[in-house]
Formats: C-alpha cells, sequence, structure tokens
C-alpha cells in the first residue's frame, strides 16, 4: 500500500465513522472500486485507533468526568448522580457488540465484506435511517435515557459487524426511532464508539504491526483518520441541530445501488 492510498483510506475512516454512512463500506469498497491492494480488516481497524483518538479528544471533558464517575462506582458501589449512570448505560449498551463481535469475527473478515451484501445493507440502513427520522419527536435527550434504551441501541450496533450497515448509522437508527432527539442519538452514538473501538484496535493492532510494522503509510493513514474524524464529529453535531439525517439516507441509498449496478456491470 502506497503512502497516498494509505491517507486516503485514513481520511475515508475518519469522515464515515462518525457519519451514519459506513465506514466499513468505503473502506471495503473503495480499493475494490479503484482496484486497489485490499488493505484487509486488520488495517481498517488499525485505522479506527485514529477516530478513536478523535473523539476522545473531541468529548475530553466528558470523558473525564466519567472516568471519575466510573471510579466512584468501584469505590462506593452505588450510582447515585448522572454522570455514574451515564457509565452503567455505556456499559449495558457496550455489551451486546462486544459479544457478537468475538462470536462473528471471522464472518466479518470475509463473507461479510462482499460488494452486493455492502450495498443491499447501505441501501436497507439508509430507508430505515430516513424513516426513523422523519418519524422523529425529538422528545427525549440523554438524561432521560433507560437501561432499557441503552440495551436497545446496543444490539443495534451488532449489525454493524456487517460493512454498509454502519455502526454510528444503526445506533443513531436505534436512538431516534426509540424517540431521543437528534443530537442526543448522536452524540450517544459517538461515545458508546469508544469502548467498542478500542477492544478492536486492541485485538487487532498488534496484528499489524507484526505484518507491517509502524509503517509510514499505516502512521499517515491513523494521523488522517483522526483529524477527519475530529471534523465529523464537529460537523455533524452542528448540522443536526438545525437539519435532518435524510441527506444521509439519500446518499446511503444511491451509493448503495451504484455499487449493485456496478456489480452487475463487472459480472
Amino acid at each position: 500500500m502506497t503512502l497516498f492510498q494509505a491517507i486516503v483510506l485514513g481520511i475515508i475512516q475518519g469522515l464515515s465513522e462518525f457519519l451514519p454512512i459506513s465506514s466499513s463500506a468505503h473502506l471495503a469498497l473503495t480499493p475494490w472500486l479503484l482496484r486497489w491492494p485490499e488493505p484487509g480488516l486488520s488495517f481498517d481497524v488499525a485505522l479506527h485507533t485514529g477516530t478513536l483518538v478523535a473523539v476522545l479528544a473531541y468529548f475530553r471533558a466528558e470523558w473525564i468526568r466519567l472516568i471519575r464517575a466510573a471510579w466512584e462506582i468501584v469505590t462506593t458501589r452505588n450510582v447515585a448522580n448522572e454522570s455514574q449512570r451515564r457509565v452503567v448505560l455505556l456499559v449495558i449498551a457496550t455489551i451486546p457488540g462486544g459479544i457478537a463481535g468475538l462470536a462473528l469475527d471471522k464472518y466479518a473478515e470475509t463473507t461479510f465484506r462482499a460488494p452486493a451484501l455492502i450495498a443491499w445493507a447501505m441501501i436497507v440502513l439508509g430507508i430505515l435511517l430516513w424513516l426513523a427520522d422523519r418519524g422523529a419527536r425529538e422528545v427525549r435527550s440523554l438524561s432521560d435515557m433507560q437501561p432499557r434504551d441503552a440495551l436497545l441501541i446496543g444490539i443495534a450496533q451488532i449489525f454493524a459487524l456487517i460493512p454498509g450497515v454502519s455502526r454510528s448509522g444503526s445506533t443513531i437508527t436505534a436512538g431516534l426511532a426509540d424517540r431521543f432527539d437528534r443530537e442526543s442519538a448522536a452524540v450517544f452514538s459517538f461515545l458508546m464508539s469508544m469502548p467498542i473501538i478500542a477492544a478492536a484496535a486492541f485485538l487487532k493492532v498488534p496484528h499489524v504491526l507484526h505484518e507491517q510494522g509502524l509503517s509510514a503509510p499505516l502512521v499517515a493513514g491513523v494521523l488522517a483518520s483522526a483529524i477527519s474524524g475530529w471534523l465529523a464529529i464537529a460537523a455533524l453535531l452542528r448540522y443536526v441541530t438545525r437539519r435532518s439525517y435524510g441527506v444521509f439516507a439519500l446518499y446511503r441509498v444511491l451509493a448503495g445501488v451504484a455499487v449493485l449496478l456496478i456489480v452487475h456491470y463487472r459480472g
């Protein structure tokens, strides 16, 4: 993989990880469309460390509060305030995806990366996102979230193992369907991304380093992912305070249809 290719993939990863358009789909389809060497899922996960840095940096004040709250829970064995409640909710939301990731990891690296399957996942989730956003009543905020809500959103994250579904897309869609306002659905989706991305990076990055070493393309890709990821978070949160997710739903459907046409053309 060249330095240019790694930077392009890093930018794509950073932008598409937090926009509900599926980073895994774009990382799988870009080499396929441009006929670049297939970097593999391990390299994709390595790029996720950049977006991990982005979400930690953007929400640094929130993460400091959550770490303190987690320590208080451990020491006092009590959940007494909003920050402590949020820690518990994030733990609940992370469990389904963690279990599914361990159980279905080999399929995520092979079967689930078929272009036609990715295209249909893009289309179906795009329709569901549009329906959930169109029906959003914006009556609930993060302070209203209960364990049942966190579990529902966590279960939705399981489907993100299929490239094209989108981790942020599935969790934001679930949040909207559960009547959370657009910004709250996005913020909780971003916060719950940290544990699952960190766990995936812990498992996969050593494999990449063993195969490729700390190469210039890998470092450049991770840096590009971190910068573009930070910009994507800031842009999306500003955007959804005034507008709907409709443009992302439309993009998903059009992109999915385009991929299906290319699959058909290539035979």
